[in-house]
Order: C-alpha cells, then structure tokens, then sequence
C-alpha cells in the first residue's frame, strides 16, 4: 500500500471516528501518524540522484512574493498590470506551464512577483506538478492567493488545505511551545497555564508514535494537538498571505462589500483596472519593508537608493544596517544620527541595539 492510499485510509477512519473525551487520544494518535506520512511524501524517493524537475527563479529584489491560485483566475493578467512582464493569458485553463518572474518598482524597492501555474485538488499528492508550485512559494516572503470573486467560497479552504498538507501555515504565527529532544531522563511535560486541548497522556501518546522517548515539553499557551506535532515535526512554515478576489467587475456590490471586509483581504479587477493600488498598498504593509537611506555629513540625504531591511531577512536593528552594509563596519560604530519615525527626536544618537522603523 502506498503512502497516498495510507493516508486516505487514516482519514477516512479519523472521519467515522465520533470526537468526544474518549476518543480524543487515538484522534491525537492517528492526526501524528498522517503528519508522518505526509513528511515521507515530501523527502525524494531512496535512490534518487541529482536535482528533481522544478521551477525555481533565482532571487532578485528586496522581497518575493508568489501568486498561486486555481487555473484561469487572472494571475497572469496580474502580473502583466503589476510589473509590465508579458505572461500568457487565455480563456483556458492551464496557460502558464511555468514559473514566469516580473519585478514591481514600489516606494524606491524592487519586489520579485512570481506567476506560477494553477494548482488543482490533489496538489500536495503531486498532481498538476503542484509539488513543484507549492515548493517555490514556500521560498517567496509572502503568498498572494488569487480567487476568482464569481465562483463559490470553497475554493479559499481547498487552496489553504492543500497548503497546509505540506507544512505551510497561512497567517498563523508559530506556537509557543518550548521541545527539546534529550538523551536520557524520560519525558518532562509542563505547562505555564491550565491546558484544555492536550494532557500529559496524550502528549505521552503523540511522542511515543514518533518514537521519541526522552524530551522535555513546556506549553506557554493553551495550544491544540496539531501545534504540537507541527513543533515536533519541526519543518513548517508560517507565512503571510492576501487573499486577493479578482473579477468584481462580474458580481454585485453585496458581494464586492461582503469580500472586502474579510480579514486579510482585497477586492480587485485586472479587466477595468480597479483597486489594484490598495493591493500594493496591502503587499507592501504584509511584507513590513524598512527602507533607509543614508545621509553623508555635511550633506543632503541620498534619497535615490535605499538600504532595504525587513524582519524576515535579517532583522531591522542598526546592527542589521550596518551589516548589510559591509560585516567590518560594526567594530567600527560607536553611535548613529537618526532621523525618521523611529527618533524621539532629530537627530536621536543610538547604538547598534536601536530597532529602525520604515
């Protein structure tokens, strides 16, 4: 039997399987078991040699940004109205075949945008080489999920679903538990606060089917049983997405409202061109760039190139800047002269510890 087919048979037994307090521990058990079994899916088969078929762009820009969505729903057209890079649209599904970059010029930065094919259902078990979509986006900073506003609210949980089978957590922040795999010593389980998801036993349960015998566990918040195998498993992702609704050009204004207002969210129309401000606008707010220009003494500030900083790539202290600038400088740093949002002040001295603010 092979691995898809375990896992189809663990879920359908997880779902004739009633939730209640007794059951809770083999629910735990069998939700670890088809987190295992979708690790193996991912790592290349034993014997495989060399890189595998796949689509990855080299770096380019201050940030990535990756568009996935199903066939047809306009991300081609988007990347064409965003960066000017001509990619094929048509009236039929599957029209990019490939990974296509275009680079958008916003507030003094570069942003790479990636138009990558549309993904079906099935896409975290290799169909419609959703393997290989799915392993770029996880390389970009963050994910434009692109829906298409006519069509049912379905779409958006399929997509997410078939996101997080391979480890990717959208708009979630990692969960505050402390694990550390020992040597000897048994399996030490506290918590800082009273627990209502997950007990002793049934973290006892979850570790023995890893077969991890000695560790030490320490819940800071009153996490679920999918946070803790998501932290013993320890190869997830947490990143931020936009849910980005194209076509509102083709449904009513209760509608274009009702989408608008969800969290996370933005309503546009590559067709008439509508809104597609806000969605840089959003971009740039998910993607928390600090820009920093520099300003010789004596002299007007450089307001041509920036230094680019960001907390996902580095961090955004004084220190951050002045290795991006070159690794010696920081022996040499005493203080800085800051101006900006950041300053209490102009200009403030600070030291290296000092966080910068876009």
């Amino acid at each position: 039997m092979g691995i898809i087919e375990r896992i189809k048979e663990i879920e359908f037994e997880m779902a004739r399987t009633q939730k209640n307090k007794a059951t809770e521990y083999h629910l735990g058990q069998l939700k670890a078991k088809i987190a295992k079994l979708r690790t193996q899916l991912l790592e290349p088969a034993k014997g495989s040699s060399g890189a595998g078929e796949g689509f990855e762009v080299t770096k380019f820009g201050h940030g990535r940004v990756a568009l996935i969505g199903f066939p047809s729903v306009g991300k081609s057209t988007l990347l064409t109205m965003l960066t000017g890079t001509h990619s094929e649209a048509a009236s039929y599904e599957f029209t990019t075949l490939t990974c296509i970059p275009g680079i958008i010029h916003y507030n003094d930065t570069k942003i790479q945008l990636l138009d990558l094919p549309g993904i079906i259902e099935g896409a975290s078990e290799g169909k419609g080489r959703g393997r290989q979509v799915i392993a770029v986006s996880k390389s970009a900073d963050i994910v434009l999920m692109v829906l298409d506003a006519s069509k049912s609210e379905g779409h958006r949980q399929i997509l997410t679903k078939e996101l997080e089978a391979v480890g990717l957590r959208l708009n979630k922040r990692p969960p505050q538990i402390y694990f550390k795999k020992k040597k000897t010593g048994g399996i030490s389980f506290n918590s800082t606060l009273q627990l209502t998801h997950v007990d002793e036993k049934l973290c006892y349960q979850i570790l023995h089917e890893y077969k991890i015998h000695n560790a030490e566990v320490l819940f800071r918040e009153d996490a679920t049983v999918d946070d803790l195998i998501d932290v013993i498993e320890g190869n997830r992702k947490y990143m931020k997405c936009i849910y980005v609704y194209n076509k509102i050009d083709v449904v009513g204004i209760d509608d274009v409202d009702r989408l608008a207002r969800q969290p996370n969210s933005v309503v546009i129309s590559c067709n008439m061109k509508l809104n597609l401000d806000r969605l840089l606008a959003k971009m740039w707010e998910a993607m928390g760039l600090v820009r920093v220009y520099t300003k010789p003494q004596g002299q007007q500030p450089d307001f041509t190139d920036p230094v680019v900083l960001s907390a996902d790539r580095g961090g955004c202290t004084v220190e951050d800047f002045c290795n991006h600038i070159h690794r010696s400088l920081v022996k040499d740093v005493k203080y800085v002269l800051v101006w900006g949002t950041s300053a209490r002040h102009y200009p403030q001295h600070c030291g290296l510890a000092h966080m910068l603010e876009g």
